[in-house]
Parts: C-alpha cells; sequence; structure tokens
C-alpha cells in the first residue's frame, strides 16, 4: 500500500469519526419526556375537549371524558 493511500484512508477516517461524534453529541442533546394532567376550570370540573399544544411547536392533544390528556415532547 503506497503512503499516499494511507493518508487518504486515515484522513477519510477520521472525517467519518468526528461526524459521528457530532451526530452523537445532537442526538443527546434531545430528551423525550411525558407529560400527563388534568385540566379544570374554576369550579374543579373536566374540560372535556380541550386543546393542549407544546409551545413553538405543533405537538398536541386533547383531553377525555375526564379532562386527563398525556403526550411525549422533545426538549434540548
Amino acid at each position: 500500500m503506497g503512503q499516499k493511500s494511507k493518508k487518504n484512508r486515515r484522513a477519510t477516517l477520521i472525517l467519518v469519526m468526528s461526524l459521528l461524534m457530532t451526530v452523537l453529541a445532537i442526538a443527546q442533546t434531545s430528551q423525550t419526556i411525558n407529560v400527563r394532567g388534568t385540566v379544570k376550570d374554576t369550579n374543579g370540573e373536566p374540560i372535556i375537549g380541550a386543546n393542549i399544544l407544546v409551545q413553538g411547536t405543533s405537538i398536541g392533544t386533547i383531553t377525555d371524558f375526564d379532562g386527563n390528556f398525556s403526550l411525549q415532547a422533545r426538549y434540548c
């Protein structure tokens, strides 16, 4: 194997490792959390069909018959 070929392989390996480490670092910064709760009015009665949205995203859900909701959200 020639000297030039070894240098090219080494440079390619370093590039691939750098990209892999960058992808792993980005993947670790985003985590998923479960959010659950109950929406009630001022009298303490559950609100059926209330919209729940994660601010700044299109992630959302609606409350059930008992005012309960559950959703998964990612944060960085």
